[in-house]
């Protein structure tokens, strides 16, 4: 290959934090990287941008991460922030089964000088920055990492026009329509073409970050990632008195769990390394640095959150469209909710808000949802009943009560598939990490929420796919 050189002009498209570090950038590039293409110059000038740290030890981009930083640290509006002594007062739904490193992580939260209300849900555990389960609302303010990685996870579930005795007569053309048309994992997507809307959503050009990640999003629409993400068949029972719009009884059904994958934790590390560059915050509360949605990079973040929560929705819609394609069947009526995610929301005293959920779904009076239990455990569908004191949320699943690596330890493979086929549940892929026992009572949690939400039905899990361990 040629030697190729980049200019200032190929430069626009990415963002620095100075015009000293843009032409920084250039001459060493066009110095040190002469026999690469402009291409993949520019790919890894963002990726220095993005992941510093990761190249802070390399012969020549060492140097580029030092005068980088420093610009960064000279150059960069940045303003110095207090912890409140006190935190504020948050309102806290099924406290006896919430760990302590939870409610702590939550009363920091609520020290931020932005913490305006907050809420714990009975499904809480420690999380990243914000505990799963929180709730807080802001004023014109949104911190990105109370909103997530994986922005705008969400469930979705299709009811069928089918009995529920099709899941178990049909189990083994479900297991293959799952293994073909469905894919986990953290790369890769399916093997056939996906079209959709959201791949011509103008919100793509809007920013270079957005235009980088748009191939990368055309590959993986349709497909889900790893953890606990999932796609089931199973069994819904609607009760007598539901409101859906469907007889009550048994019915075949599809659900969902998977977010905005590589779009998503993109956005999140982007914007999050602004914020933390902007905002100076105590150690303890580093990743909890905010954007003020005034700002060109608030403004920034909030449309690429937004296109990160569309983007799982078309994710979701690509799921249950394939599966129902190839099965040659019907839907009677769809449900779905998310969670990683901030909204502007008026609540009761009149004001609006910038409502952060990381790992709660929104409850408002009349808004369904379904929450999941585990593998072996039903999962609610249900209906908001728009409880101030929780900020119109509700709990976003059963919730952990073991983390990823303790239940990894404790559990075998062999172990939970025995569980399994005595439940007579069928697991495609899956990790020990994801055993029923790592989960808490969704029993216990819906009781603690029932000012929260009304039950609507259940969804019984019968056929779950998962990524491999």
């Amino acid at each position: 290959m040629g030697k190729q050189k980049i200019t200032i002009h190929d430069l626009a498209v990415i963002r620095f934090p100075s015009d000293i570090a843009r032409s920084l950038a250039l001459n060493l590039m066009n110095r040190h990287f002469k026999h690469i293409s402009n291409e993949e110059k520019l790919t890894l000038i963002t990726d220095v941008l993005e992941h510093p740290t990761n190249y802070t030890d390399h012969t020549t981009l060492g140097i580029l991460v030092h005068k980088l930083l420093n610009t960064i640290a000279d150059e960069t509006a940045s303003q110095v922030y207090e912890l409140e002594p006190v935190p504020r007062p948050f309102d806290v739904f099924g406290s006896k089964h919430i760990d302590g490193n939870a409610m702590r992580q939550m009363e920091l939260v609520m020290r931020l000088p932005i913490a305006l209300k907050g809420a714990l849900m009975p499904d809480a555990h420690q999380g990243y920055g914000m505990p799963i389960g929180g709730v807080l609302a802001t004023k014109n303010a949104v911190i990105p990492y109370g909103v997530g990685m994986d922005i705008g996870c969400r469930m979705a579930l299709s009811i069928l026009d089918l009995p529920g005795s099709y899941i178990e007569h049909r189990s083994h053309e479900l297991k293959k329509v799952l293994q073909e048309y469905t894919h986990f994992g953290n790369d890769g997507g399916l093997e056939f073409s996906q079209e959709h809307a959201i791949l011509d959503h103008p919100d793509f050009q809007e920013t270079a970050l957005l235009k980088r990640l748009h191939g990368k999003a055309v590959r993986q629409l349709g497909s889900s990632g790893s953890g606990n993400h999932f796609v089931e068949f199973g069994i819904v029972e609607l009760a007598d008195d539901n409101t859906l719009g469907v007889r009550p009884g048994h019915y075949a059904a599809i659900l969902s769990h998977s977010g905005s994958r590589s779009l998503g934790a993109n956005i999140a590390q982007h914007y999050t390394t602004i914020a933390t560059g902007k905002c100076k915050l105590p150690r303890e509360a580093k990743s909890l640095a905010w954007l003020d949605l005034d700002s060109e990079e608030g403004a920034e973040y909030w449309l690429s959150m937004n296109l990160a929560g569309e983007y799982a929705r078309a994710c979701h819609d690509q799921i249950h469209k394939n599966l129902i394609r190839a099965l040659g069947i019907d839907v009677l009526t769809s449900v779905e909710n998310h969670h990683n995610f901030a909204w502007k929301e008026t609540l009761i005293d009149g004001n609006e808000y910038i409502v952060h959920r990381k790992g709660a779904t929104p409850a408002a009076t009349g808004i369904y949802g379904i929450i999941p239990g585990s593998m072996i455990a039903p999962g609610y569908i249900v209906r908001g009943l728009g409880n101030d004191a929780s900020l119109y949320s509700a709990a976003h699943g059963a919730g952990r009560k073991m983390s990823r690596l303790k239940a990894k330890e404790s559990t075998t493979m062999g172990s939970m598939k025995k569980l399994l086929q005595k439940e007579k549940v069928i697991l495609l892929g899956g990790s020990a990490e994801e055993s029923p026992g790592a989960y808490k009572d969704i029993e216990v949690v819906m009781r603690s929420q029932q000012t929260l939400v009304a039950t609507e039905g259940k969804f019984h899990p019968k056929i779950v796919r998962m990524a491999k361990d």
